[in-house]
């Protein structure tokens, strides 16, 4: 499971600094202590440890988020819930004394950045719409905060970089996709980078680089990437001119590279190897029933086949599938290429990374338009000489989960199979169970409990005598987003129905499988039920 280590920036071999039993996360403060994020058991109630002292800041009841010190390593910001366990509030902590100022904001709440000096803190909340952020700039020597990202409609803020007096951040405010824009302290704001597809930026000490997400490949002017694929986690040295980055692509683990901008060459730290035999994607575009145009990456296995497909859907749905190995969806892709399976990776509707239109077409009402996407995409995958139109399984996690199960109820023709890892059975139940911090975030998206009549038109639940696929569910048993009990519900009615289904519950795993051995048990569970089914 995930450990850090220590990497020497000149090269050299990787030591191990953890060794918990749990997934840790964490940083570098500007001391040379390294700050450590550690849940329990996949509960997402992290508490943040010092390595080699111990707590922090802990309360295992609560959970401590987004934490972000300032260069100086006077002070550290973190979002907490500790207050009454639903909003969440920006506290922070004079790292010398331990002495703590909380900001009451309230609602889903996370810390963006935090100046250099330590003074301003940069916060972004979630409103009541979908996809519609505020900025709120806390000013921790005079404690108070103000919103300074008035707006109409909806729109997005992040990945704030601080420059002298003021900071960079990408928003969407005003536009379809997400442009760089400057905000000055008392001033205003100004874009002053613009494309076609959604704009990041990173940076420290004057240096900035902007990253484009173009059909979900990492693109820079700035900072040359070894290759097409998928390039996240910046971290810059403390004068700016050298940065550490993560790259990875459909066939390569996420490897360590380091550029230096004054000499300009990059260097791979890590050799982690490569997929033996893995295959690369082909990108396409299908279109739906309303004629929008979806996204799609297509991996075929040697041979001419034709060969039985798997469907992947990502969660989210805020969310895009990205063509990188990650230890979920990308192993797993591999994994079933090397047993002789096809596998198509779409973004339907309501996926980030094609703009703020894109992302709104499932909100609320619109949900199983993105259901829809499905069976055109069904019908395309179907009309193509090496794929087995009869043999199509749709796979995903979460709310990719939910796509499962509504694929499997709304369109029982045409699914050979489901494979559904912490899905939602019915949006109602889901709303009502899951922690109280999430519900309000999770509404905006999905409906209201106050119209539960929606809820329920628009849940697998509601068609349950129309499923009849056999089905695979996998879950944590201390899943905090989604409760164990979506799954455990379904599996009990579809058994009770005579449909072949199939649940495993990891006692020690939450909404994601962080532990190796659980992961790989899970991808063979999956595999020989397939085998099995089809």
């Amino acid at each position: 499971m995930r450990q850090l280590f220590a990497l020497p920036a000149d090269g050299g071999e990787m030591t191990q600094l953890t060794d918990y039993a749990e997934p840790v996360s964490g940083f570098h403060l500007p001391d040379g202590r390294i700050l450590l994020e550690i849940d329990e058991a996949g509960n997402e109630r992290t508490q943040l440890h010092v390595l080699g002292e111990g707590a922090l800041v802990s309360d295992p009841r609560f959970n401590h988020w987004t934490p972000h010190v300032s260069k100086d390593g006077r002070r550290l910001a973190y979002t907490t819930n500790r207050r009454n366990g639903r909003d969440f509030d920006v506290v922070v902590r004079e790292l010398g004394s331990g002495g703590e100022k909380a900001f009451e904001i309230g609602g889903y709440v996370g810390v963006d950045s935090i100046s250099p000096d330590g003074r301003w803190v940069v916060a972004v909340r979630g409103n009541e719409l979908a996809g519609d952020y505020d900025v709120l700039l806390i000013d921790a020597d005079g404690g108070s905060f103000e919103c300074i990202t008035p707006h109409e409609g909806s729109a997005e803020y992040g990945f704030s970089v601080w420059d002298g007096d003021g900071f960079f951040a990408a928003t969407n405010d005003g536009r379809d996709t997400t442009a760089i824009a400057r905000y000055t302290l008392g001033g205003g704001w100004e874009t002053v980078r613009e494309s076609a597809w959604d704009l990041s930026c990173y940076g420290a000490n004057g240096r900035l680089v902007v990253v484009a997400n173009e059909d979900g490949f990492s693109r820079s002017d700035e900072l040359p990437f070894p290759g097409d694929g998928v390039a996240d986690h910046f971290v810059f040295s403390p004068d700016g001119s050298q940065v550490a980055f993560g790259f990875s692509t459909t066939t390569e683990p996420q490897q360590v590279w380091v550029h230096d901008f004054t000499t300009g060459e990059s260097r791979q730290l890590t050799d982690l190897g490569r997929v033996e035999g893995g295959v690369e994607p082909t990108l396409h575009r299908f279109e739906s029933f309303d004629g929008e145009s979806i996204p799609v990456f297509l991996f075929t296995p040697p041979g001419d086949g034709p060969f039985p497909v798997v469907v992947m859907i990502h969660g989210g749905p805020e969310a895009q599938w990205l063509p990188w190995y990650s230890s979920g969806f990308g192993a797993f892709t591999q994994h079933l290429v090397s047993r002789g399976y096809a596998v198509a990776a779409p973004n339907v509707r309501g996926s980030s990374g094609y703009g703020k239109r894109f992302q709104a077409l499932d909100d609320v009402e619109k949900r199983l338009d993105s259901v829809a996407d499905l069976a055109s995409l069904h019908a395309w995958l179907a009309a193509r000489p090496e794929i087995d139109g009869e043999r199509q399984v749709v796979y995903g996690r979460s709310y990719g989960g939910y796509m499962v199960l509504a694929a499997l109820a709304f369109q029982p023709e045409l699914w050979a199979a489901g494979l559904e890892c912490v899905g939602i059975s019915s949006l109602r139940t889901f709303l009502e169970n899951t922690s109280e911090y999430r519900r309000g975030v999770r509404e905006r998206e999905y409906g209201s409990l106050s119209d539960p009549d929606l809820l329920d038109r628009l849940s697998p639940w509601s068609r349950l005598d129309e499923i009849r696929a056999p089905l695979f569910i996998e879950h944590g048993r201390n899943d905090p987003r989604v409760p164990v009990s979506e799954s455990e519900a379904i599996h009990r009615a579809l058994v009770d129905r005579g449909v072949r289904c199939e649940l495993v519950i990891y006692e020690d795993e939450g909404h994601t499988i962080d532990k190796l051995p659980n992961r790989i048990d899970c991808f063979e569970r999956m595999v020989a039920f397939l085998g099995g089914v089809l």
